[in-house]
């Protein structure tokens, strides 16, 4: 599919509410030019008509899109207010059902008896964001004293929208948290949202080595693929998570070797303003300084 520079910061905000990238430019189509067939749309879009089936049916699902009952079957967009709505309430039920499970796992721990041994580590495969969410939450609000990361810029959305709080108390009890990533311009919100709350984010322009992150350099996740082409906590990936402190050693000696080659990433902010790319984020950079 392709699509007009001019939409492409709209798409790039209706991938925050879990579209695909696909799915957010067949929709804005259907905004913008009303309903259609998929055979239309398949011409529109220039792309095959299986490719604009599968589009569509993952549209129906989220309520985005209604099929008519008419044949050819027409495909309409559901009002942006109301479909926007809709995945909200999705992802709140969904950040709901993560805190019910958490608490749930904190009382049944309360009638375990555990006997962590030094001896061995626990190794697990994660396979969703929502398995990663529900891992990192609770490494989170037990470290002490600094959680590193070297992500994709993408995460700083998922952060955005299901994570943003507990970093911010974690920073508040005295904690540091340490990013390296690499961002373009639309990803600059997210970024300035974690610089705001005091997380320290350095831009490692061209970076495409290993992903990991280091908790009190004790727990460690590293990723085997993180290629995620939408948001939304059933959106699979494909990470290790360990107590190994020997492998969260190693991956510190990588973190540290890596940030003094980062710049801060207030300094790429500043590029990518003078360069023109973002200049509609100038006030609401300063709107969340004022916050």
């Amino acid at each position: 599919m392709t699509v007009d520079t001019d939409d492409s910061e709209f798409i790039t905000r209706l991938i925050c509410f879990g579209l695909s990238e696909k799915e957010a430019q067949l929709y804005l189509h259907l905004l913008k030019y009303g309903p259609k067939p998929s055979s239309m749309l398949a011409k529109s879009l220039k792309t095959y008509r299986e490719d604009i089936y599968r589009t569509l049916n993952g549209l129906v699902d989220k309520g985005m899109v209604n099929p008519s009952l008419e044949s050819p079957m027409v495909y309409m967009a559901v009002e942006l207010k109301i479909a926007l709505e809709t995945a909200l309430k999705k992802h709140e039920s969904e950040l709901r059902d993560l805190e019910i499970r958490k608490r749930e796992l904190e009382e049944m721990s309360k009638q375990q008896r555990f006997s962590p041994s030094d001896e061995f580590s626990t190794v697990k495969i994660i396979k969703s964001l929502k398995e990663l969410i529900g891992l990192a939450m609770p490494a989170v609000a037990t470290t002490v004293e600094e959680w590193v990361v070297v992500c994709p810029a993408v995460f700083f959305v998922v952060a955005s929208l299901y994570t943003i709080e507990e970093h911010k108390k974690f920073i508040g009890r005295g904690g540091k948290i340490k990013v390296i990533t690499d961002f373009s311009d639309e990803y600059l919100e997210s970024v300035q949202q974690h610089l705001d709350i005091g997380a320290d984010v350095r831009q490692l322009t061209g970076y495409q080595g290993i992903m990991f992150s280091v908790f009190d350099k004790k727990i460690s996740t590293s990723a085997i693929n993180v290629d995620i082409d939408r948001i939304s906590l059933d959106t699979p990936v494909s990470l290790v998570w360990t107590d190994d402190p020997a492998y969260a050693a190693c991956l510190m000696s990588t973190f540290e070797m890596l940030w003094k080659q980062a710049i801060p990433a207030a300094q790429r902010i500043e590029e990518l303003l003078k360069e023109g790319a973002s200049r509609h984020l100038r006030d609401r950079r300063t709107c969340y300084r004022t916050k």
